[in-house]
C-alpha cells in the first residue's frame, strides 16, 4: 500500500467534509462529481459505495461520517485525485501503518502564528516552503497595514480570518484579499507576487 494511495482517500474526504457535518450520499456523490470534477456522476456513485465498505465512511445513507480524522489533512494547490484511488480504495484500517505527509506536502506556504494572548506576530518565511512568494509575506503585511492605516495585528487578524473560511488559500492569498478588500491599488502587490 502506498502513501499516495492512502493520501488521496483522505484529501477527498476532508474536501467534502470541510463543513465537518454528516452528509447525504447523494451530496457526497455531487461533490465528487459536479462540484470538484473528480468523478462521472456514475463513476461517484460507486465511489461512495466502495468508500463505505472500505470502512472510510459509515452511518446511514442520508448521514455518512468519515471514521479517521481529517483534522491535519491539507491538500497541494492545484491537487486532483486519481480516481482509481477512489474507486478500489485501500481499507481503512490501514491509515494508522501510513506515513504522515512531509512538511512540503502541506498546502500553506506560511504558517499563521498567533500569540497566546490572541494577538498576531508578523508572519515569517517558511524556510521549507517551496513557494518563493512567502518570503514577502512579512513586507507584504507591512505594506497593507500603513497603506490601510490599519495596525499590523488587524491585518493579520484579517488574513487569519480569511484563511479559515477558504481553507487551502496560502497565507499571501490571504493578505492580498486583505488589500483588495481595504481598496488598495492592487497593481504593486500584484507585481510583487508575480516577479517569480
Amino acid at each position: 500500500m502506498a502513501n499516495e494511495d492512502v493520501q488521496d482517500v483522505l484529501r477527498v474526504l476532508a474536501i467534502c467534509y470541510r463543513e465537518a457535518a454528516p452528509l447525504d450520499a447523494l451530496d457526497l456523490e455531487r461533490v465528487m462529481s459536479f462540484d470538484m470534477g473528480w468523478l462521472a456522476p456514475e463513476e461517484a456513485e460507486r465511489c461512495v459505495q466502495t468508500l463505505i465498505g472500505a470502512g472510510w465512511l459509515e452511518g446511514p445513507q442520508d448521514a455518512l461520517v468519515p471514521t479517521v480524522s481529517l483534522e491535519d489533512v491539507t491538500s497541494p494547490l492545484g491537487w486532483f485525485p486519481r480516481p482509481a484511488r477512489l474507486l478500489k480504495p485501500v481499507q481503512a484500517n490501514l491509515v494508522e501503518a501510513a506515513p504522515t505527509p512531509t512538511p512540503s506536502e502541506q498546502t500553506r506556504s506560511t504558517p499563521l502564528p498567533t500569540k497566546p494572548g490572541g494577538s498576531a506576530t508578523p508572519v515569517r518565511p517558511d524556510a521549507s516552503s517551496s513557494d518563493p512568494r512567502s518570503r514577502l509575506t512579512p513586507r507584504l503585511t507591512k505594506f497593507i497595514a500603513r497603506q490601510s492605516q490599519l495596525d499590523l495585528d488587524e491585518v493579520e487578524r484579517r488574513a487569519r480570518r480569511k484563511a479559515k473560511a477558504l481553507t487551502y488559500a496560502s497565507h499571501w492569498v490571504c493578505l492580498a484579499l486583505v488589500a483588495r478588500e481595504q481598496g488598495l491599488a492592487m497593481d504593486d502587490i500584484t507585481a510583487a507576487l508575480s516577479v517569480y
